[in-house]
């Protein structure tokens, strides 16, 4: 084992005016002068808030993680960051997303700390937090507030994805207001984030398959004992890593993000996870391109049966094995010797796990869906590529020329969408403009647009539908998404017409705008940039400096760790 030099003690082993300072006003909180003694600070990042109701049992869980902590011999300090609530944020969470890793980044280097747990959960908060460490680049280590328990009512189970189906049912007055208002306490019964493979769920799934955390972290459930366990452990743990100096770079290494595409494809992941992964390869120095998505997602089928490409839930998916069963049945398609937080290879990990149940956990020879993974689409109508979930779509629509209904920003599909007098029909592809990084801004989920009412009223359940924006990870449908550029900067995407001709072509991974290159030329001319949201403060700096879905939307002066080293004092 290397001996380590404590970043902490650049702070609290100084003699004189320097040291003074930096023991005297934390020894006001009660701690005795033998903690500052040479003993491993670890940080406590924590994401609890209110306003962030999956992270709102986070101080509890902290708890743990101190005694974990403080049985290692270390010494706990929790301080808090920006936690951003995805049911609750305006215009969209994901518009915070860089801001919340800049003050996480910030936080950790400015601060006298030798190692960090990351506590986050909702959504946004786990891309942020490891964005914002990785840049640091001090041992780290994530402990994920779990999934809430599955939902129940009038004996059915269910979980977020049914949101769209009651939105839809309402519309076509086969529901009740009441009813409708009866499910809101049926679903969230408990603490933790949305119950089924949703954006949260994905992100534990993810750090897990990078190697970022304990085994089993993704899927034990909020409520279960277990998961206090599992933060006492990687307190413990935190502290062994300081003494080992075990970095984020030690770990996420080019073979680790290829683990984390194979792994997304095998459980059904959010598209989300696209934008999530590219920033942070980008924060690591890690080439990892868009392509390289489809490129290690391909010949992985579908092993989870889980909503919303599936049928059960995250709380039976830790009772059917989690996904350490799932990795072991990948042994195959992964890099077994990647290192993970506890020392240990990947394989070393998951060698001992057991598959409970295989109607939730399927194998590789008879996966629960031969179509898996998150697909890359190329052509004349995304420049720089789109994506599609199809595990998620309608196969009879995985190959589908239709006629554009064009939406040019949000306000206009919500004034047009159930007009009686929209010239639309079930062939139609659903079009919309303006939800991208810069044109709403910040990318909200709202690329799974409802159908025309009218539509549902005929019985129509599914059509092809396009923007620039994202679609929450408890969506689905066959909706092609982040198509990169985005309308707001230009490009071909942001001259369709309603009436021009889609074709989207999955197997071929194509999107092909039928209109020729002469009078796009021509459209471009004419093409007009709106006016983007960009007063004042953050939102300004964000529509000038955020770079576009292709490259994870992150800042392209984050991109690159910049280390941990403090060298000035602040007296």
């Amino acid at each position: 084992m290397k001996e380590v030099n404590l970043r902490s003690r650049q702070w609290f082993g100084r003699k004189g005016k320097d040291g003074f300072v930096y023991r005297a006003w934390m020894k006001n909180q009660g701690i005795p002068d033998y903690e500052f003694d040479g003993k491993p600070v670890i940080g406590i990042c924590n994401t609890w808030s209110e306003l962030t109701p999956c992270n709102a049992h986070f101080r509890e869980l902290a708890e743990s993680v101190k005694r974990g902590i403080y049985q290692a011999g270390g010494f706990p300090v929790e301080f808090p960051v920006m936690s951003l609530g995805e049911t609750l944020m305006k215009p969209t969470a994901m518009l915070y997303r860089n801001l919340a890793s800049m003050d996480v980044e910030e936080s950790i280097r400015a601060n006298p700390l030798d190692g960090v747990v990351l506590l986050c959960g909702c959504d946004k908060t786990t891309p942020s937090l490891v964005m914002g460490a990785c840049s640091v680049d001090i041992p780290t280590i994530v402990v994920s507030g779990g999934a809430m328990l599955t939902g129940r009512h009038k004996g059915t189970s269910i979980g977020t994805s049914d949101l769209w189906r009651y939105q839809a049912a309402i519309k076509e007055e086969k529901m009740s207001q009441e009813e409708f208002v009866t499910l809101e306490g049926s679903m969230c019964r408990s603490r933790g984030h949305c119950a089924v493979m949703g954006t949260a769920s994905t992100m534990a799934c993810m750090v897990e398959a990078l190697g970022l955390s304990l085994p089993n972290n993704a899927a034990i459930p909020a409520a279960d004992a277990r998961r206090k366990v599992l933060a006492q452990l990687s307190g413990l743990r935190i502290v062994e890593m300081v003494k080992q100096d075990l970095k984020p770079s030690d770990i996420l290494t080019r073979k680790a993000f290829e683990n984390a595409i194979i792994t997304n494809a095998a459980i059904g992941g959010s598209t989300n996870f696209v934008l999530h992964l590219l920033a942070i390869a980008g924060r690591v120095g890690v080439d990892l391109t868009l392509q390289d998505i489809d490129t290690f997602s391909t010949k992985i089928p579908l092993l989870a049966n889980l909503q919303p490409s599936g049928n059960f839930f995250m709380e039976d998916f830790y009772y059917a094995g989690g996904l350490q069963a799932v990795l072991k049945e990948l042994a195959e398609h992964l890099n077994t010797d990647c290192i993970t937080v506890n020392s240990k290879t990947i394989k070393e990990n998951f060698e001992r796990s057991e598959f409970v149940n295989r109607e939730i956990i399927a194998s590789v020879d008879e996966p629960f869906n031969a179509i898996s993974g998150i697909v890359v689409l190329n052509g004349n109508l995304c420049e720089n590529g789109a994506v599609i979930k199809p595990s998620a779509a309608s196969s009879h629509l995985l190959q589908h020329t239709g006629k554009a209904v064009v939406f040019e920003d949000i306000e206009d599909y919500k004034e047009r969408i159930d007009n009686d007098d929209l010239e639309v029909d079930e062939e139609s592809v659903l079009v919309l403009k303006n939800v991208g990084p810069k044109g709403y801004p910040g990318m909200p989920e709202v690329g799974n647009m409802a159908l025309p009412k009218k539509l549902l009223l005929k019985g129509v359940t599914d059509m092809v539908r396009i923007s620039d924006g994202r679609m929450s990870g408890t969506g689905f449908g066959t909706v092609v998404l982040h198509v990169s550029p985005e309308a707001a900067v230009g490009g071909n995407f942001s001259v369709i017409r309603s009436g021009d001709l889609i074709t989207l072509d999955l197997p071929n991974r194509s999107l092909h705008l039928h209109v020729s290159d002469e009078e796009l030329s021509e459209r471009k001319q004419q093409w007009k940039a709106p006016a983007l949201a960009s007063e004042r403060g953050y939102v300004s700096l964000y529509t000038s400096t955020v770079q576009q879905a292709h490259l994870g939307a992150d800042f392209e002066f984050l991109r690159g760790k910049s280390g941990s080293e403090i060298t000035r004092d602040s007296h």
